[in-house]
């Protein structure tokens, strides 16, 4: 195994450049804090190979846009697991994306693991490690890094080049190396990484219950609250948690002494944003009349019929899972059903790639009437029409 290189000067970055752009793919991590944050704080950058491996002090190194260059390099294939914040920091940092990628937490399905299987699980099931988890909590911006907490990093990507490694000899002998190509691709899309906060208020759950005066307010106050934790960089929670979102909406107080009485909310908050607020509620309760309440679906007939066409559906999901040795939520989601039966071919992933090939076209025959289902020595069996 090689030895860890700490890299904090900038004279060390030219070497690892070149050696980034001699290798056909490297295996990446990065270490953060965000209890204090909006943003992620970049605190620690693990990059390794076979070869070598380093850890890069972003804390120390201001200026790391010559490193960005080199591991943004089309013909160097980057290798995560569990890409997503990883990710978003590089597109915070540099308003891109470093692609190609490989996440092992996604082809991992395609071996017979669970859905979001762990980094540790992994590492047991491929290497018969198990994984040290004492510095699971650090505090990665605090100077200088331990010994131990530097080994705690670095074996991120030491023991993910052997897994990226297997993991591909692995498809390559199934025949689904490709299939993977499209949800890569999706992890691509710069829209994951950006929040708008005129759209906050999608992501708040228990609002169809609102009436349109109460969504209005939560509407604009989620935006509020977005759009200044972005500003301030500070958690979202501690401005506004979604509860307190839904006791404002549902109390709607017309003075800064009425919202100071609301249970829970920040005194300091309160001091400093109060008024604001207030002049915010108003304008939410005046513009009530243009917002549509969220549309509560209640089950009748209809949709008793709706559920059980899933259910069927479901049903040949499994059965090709099965015969193909898959977890069934790696082929399709429930939501994912719904949409083929909504019809939407844009958000369904069943009508593309490996997944189409897989069960989507025998779904739509389905759907379509041209493939019964039949029950027969205890087994479910789907036959063409």
């Amino acid at each position: 195994m090689p030895s860890i290189e700490y890299i904090n000067k900038p004279e060390q970055l030219h070497a690892l450049c070149q050696r980034i752009e001699n290798a056909p793919w490297i295996a990446v991590d990065t270490e953060f804090l965000r209890e204090k944050t909006y943003y992620p704080k970049f605190c620690l950058l693990q990059l390794a190979t076979p070869d070598w491996v380093v850890c890069v002090d972003p804390i120390a190194l201001t200026d790391l846009s010559i490193l960005f260059d080199a591991i943004y390099n089309p013909h160097v294939i980057k290798v995560f697991h569990s890409c997503r914040q990883d990710l978003e920091i590089f597109y915070q940092i540099t308003g891109k994306l470093p692609t190609p990628i490989f996440d092992t937490q996604i082809a991992a399905p395609l071996l017979g693991f669970q859905d979001n299987p762990g980094y540790a699980l992994l590492v047991s099931s491929f290497l018969n490690i198990n994984l040290n988890k004492a510095h699971t909590r650090a505090d990665w911006s605090f100077r200088p890094l331990s010994e131990d907490e530097i080994q705690y990093a670095a074996d991120d990507v030491i023991y993910l080049c052997t897994i990226y490694q297997r993991m591909v000899e692995q498809l390559t002998k199934l025949g689904r190396i490709d299939w993977l190509r499209d949800d890569f691709a999706a992890l691509e899309k710069v829209q994951l990484y950006e929040t708008d906060p005129k759209n906050a208020w999608l992501k708040i759950k228990g609002k169809n219950k609102l009436t349109s005066k109460q969504l209005s307010i939560v509407q604009t106050l989620a935006h509020w609250r977005e759009h200044t934790a972005q500003t301030e960089n500070r958690p979202k929670s501690w401005l506004l948690r979604d509860d307190l979102l839904f006791d404002i909406a549902k109390l709607q107080p017309d003075s800064v002494f009425a919202l100071a009485k609301v249970r829970g909310i920040n005194e300091r908050m309160v001091n400093y944003y109060g008024k604001e607020l207030c002049v915010l509620i108003k304008e939410a309760q005046k513009n009530a009349a243009q917002v549509l309440p969220v549309q509560v679906k209640k089950l009748n007939n209809k949709d008793q019929q709706h559920e059980a066409i899933i259910d069927i559906l479901f049903a040949l999901v499994r059965i090709r899972a099965e015969e193909n040795l898959l977890n069934p939520s790696i082929l399709a989601a429930r939501h994912d059903l719904e949409a083929l039966f909504a019809g939407d071919d844009d958000q369904c992933p069943l009508l593309h790639g490996w997944r189409f090939t897989m069960v989507g076209k025998e779904l739509q025959q389905l759907l379509h009437g041209e493939l019964q289902l039949k029950i027969e020595h205890e087994r479910i069996h789907f036959i063409t029409s």
